[in-house]
Order: structure tokens, then sequence, then C-alpha cells
């Protein structure tokens, strides 16, 4: 894929006297990744002029996301037009209790897609570009100052907004006096090229306190081969990391995952687990994605609601410049997804979380319903 050079590294000098007509553009856009492209490209549907900066090169390079998408992003957004190559379709759950019993799980019509992810990133980037967007890769955000009429943006110029999609360490909300992030997960995962599950339609799920306390490890076959992945409830005053070797010697088999593979790439970071962010958006700066956490507290799923807040945002901000609507900060802030209901069941998963339970109720109805919910949400039937 052709990408765009990086500028030069110069730094205009910040200019407090701009007037709106003399902006260089109307969004900055930092981060590349699904809320940052979503943003970006509707806002570039509108006419305005958007510029998004990326730290990485490659954007396909060191992610941090499992890059599985679940049916309503892949059927209701830009990602519908994915190149058939880089999915895989997977159309049920197996869930395994920590003794490794399982139960499989499906809804009618649903399914997920696994994905070629550094393959999906470069693409995001060629819709960047072929949208007139002005894309910088391997140029990252380091400074910009209030003016009277936007944000000077350090290395960029004038912008009439500017729009935080870096992360979960969002250094746009550090600089911009935004709510920060402070629950989390940990995840690690494992690509084994080539590789095959003996069920590879499925996206095999195990709960276990002793490997994953707060969440779950999971196995997918994915374009390429498998992916192997384990997450864990982030504690800053005892940190950890995921000991994916010894749960993958756990449940590797029962999996159906090969013996004595070699991973590849090896992903790894910090997940947001608490919700939005509480100041999202303000002085004609707004955060999305994983720096608003804008994310399932519970699945820790955030494709798809990454997405459509991005898209929200930069309709909002389209709308307020093109239509006069009132200030796009403020429905960034209403389009927040409140996850209420599964923030209580983070709460309760932290705390309440035992193995025997999941051992003794795994195939009862309570605990399949449950299930259901978490990964289909009853939406397929």
């Amino acid at each position: 894929m052709r990408m765009l050079a990086a500028p030069a590294a110069t730094t205009p000098p910040m200019d407090a006297s701009r007037t709106d007509s003399d902006s260089d553009f109307d969004v900055v856009v930092v981060g590349a990744s699904f809320a940052g492209a979503a943003c970006a490209l509707a806002a570039a549907q509108r006419g305005l002029r958007v510029c998004v900066l990326e730290r990485k090169r490659d954007p396909g390079d060191k992610l941090r996301t499992t890059g599985i998408i679940v049916k309503e992003a892949a059927e209701h957004t830009l990602l519908n037009r994915l190149p058939p190559r880089m999915t895989r379709r997977i159309e049920s759950v197996r869930l395994y209790a920590p003794s490794l019993r399982q139960v499989a799980l499906a809804a009618p019509g649903y399914y997920f897609l696994t994905t070629d992810t550094p393959a999906v990133m470069r693409w995001l980037a060629t819709q960047l570009q072929a949208h007139a967007i002005d894309l910088r890769p391997g140029q990252a955000f380091t400074d910009a100052e209030r003016t009277d009429a936007g944000w000077q943006v350090q290395g960029v110029g004038h912008a009439r907004y500017l729009v935080g999609a870096d992360g979960a360490r969002s250094r746009v909300a550090r600089r911009c006096g935004l709510g920060e992030v402070r629950q989390f997960l940990y995840g690690i995962e494992y690509e084994f090229p080539g590789a095959r599950l003996a069920d590879p339609d499925a996206l095999h799920c195990f709960i276990s306190k002793r490997y994953a306390p707060g969440y779950i490890g999971w196995l997918a076959q994915n374009p390429g081969g498998v992916q192997a992945g384990l997450a864990l409830r982030h504690d800053p005053a005892h940190a950890r990391v995921p000991d994916i070797d010894g749960f993958l010697l756990r449940v590797g088999v029962a999996g159906g995952l090969p013996r004595q593979l070699k991973p590849g790439h090896t992903r790894a970071g910090l997940i947001p687990c608490s919700g939005p962010v509480q100041a999202l958006a303000r002085d004609g700066a707004i955060l999305t994605g994983d720096a608003a956490g804008i994310v399932s507290p519970v699945t820790a799923g955030g494709i798809h609601a990454a997405w459509d807040h991005g898209w929200a945002v930069g309709r909002a901000i389209a709308a307020t410049l093109r239509d006069g609507a009132p200030p796009a900060e403020q429905a960034a802030i209403a389009a927040a997804p409140r996850f209420r209901a599964k923030r209580a069941l983070r709460w309760a998963y932290d705390r309440l979380q035992f193995d025997w339970p999941f051992d003794l109720l795994l195939h009862s109805p309570p605990l399949r319903w449950a299930a259901e919910q978490v990964y289909f949400h009853t939406r397929g039937g």
C-alpha cells in the first residue's frame, strides 16, 4: 500500500490571533484506528478539511486489538466493504468452565468476523487517503495550544476541532484537560500463523480465576491462522502480566490448538473497562474510542462502539461547522454509550468471580441465558 510521506518535523509558532477562516484544518484527529478513522471519514464526507496523525509509520504494526468484528459493525458500517480475504466468519461460541467442561452457544443469524487485523488497519488507511484526508503516518501528537478559534497543533497548524482517538493513555486527554481512563484490563495475544483449530468455526472462550481474574482467555481461527489471548483485571499496585504460556498449556488441547506451536506476532496492552470518561469533550477538544473509554466493560469489545461514536463525532463537528448546529461537544457526550448494566456486571465480576459456580452451573438455563446475553444480546433471535 502506498503511504503518504511523513511531513518534515517543523514546529510553527503558536498564534492565538487566528480566525476561523485562517484554519489549516477543520478537524485534526489523533489516531487512525477504528474510532479515529470513522470520525475522519464522517467529517470528510461533509466536505471538511481533515488531518489524521498516526504515530506508527505502518498502521498495521504493533496492534492492541483482537480485531474481532460483531455482526452489527460488519453490516452497518464502512467495514462491510472489507475485502473477503481479510475476514473469517464465526457463527458460534464454545464456553469453557475452569474444569474445561464446555457448552456450545449460538444465536440464529448472528456471527462474528475474525480478521487479518494488520491488513484491515492498512485498508482503513487507504480509505482515508481515498477521501482526500491528510493522513500523516509516523507523526505523533506532541502538543497543542488553545486559541480563540480552536487549537494550534504543534507540527500541524491550526484546527477548529481536535479529536483524541489515541488510545487508553491519551495524550490529547492530558493536554486538553479532559477525562482520563482509570480502570483497565491488561491483555496479551499470540498469533500462530498457518495453525488451525480442531473446531475453527467457533470462538473458544475460557473462564478461569487463576489465569484470567476479571476476564477470560480465548482462541479463534482467523484468515491467516489462530489467535490466542488472555486478559485480566489490571491492578496498578499489584500489576501482573497474564501467564499466557501457562494458560495455553492448560487449555490448548481442549480448545483444539495443535501442540508445540511457536507464536509469531504478539499483541499486548491496556483495555479500558470502566465506561466513558467523565469529561469527554470541551472547548473544541473531543475524545473517542479507547481514549474516551468507549469499550464494553464486560466483553471489552470496542470496535463497533468506537466506530459508531467516532462517526457520530465527525458528523456532529460537520453539523456545527456547516449547518450552525449546537456545539459538537454536546453531541459527542450525548452519543457516548453509558453501559450502565454492563458496568454493574463488571463490578460484580470483579468482586464475585469464583470458579466453582461455572463448573457447577455450566449447562444450566440461567448460565446459558447470561452467556447469550453477553455474547449475542439475543440480537440473533
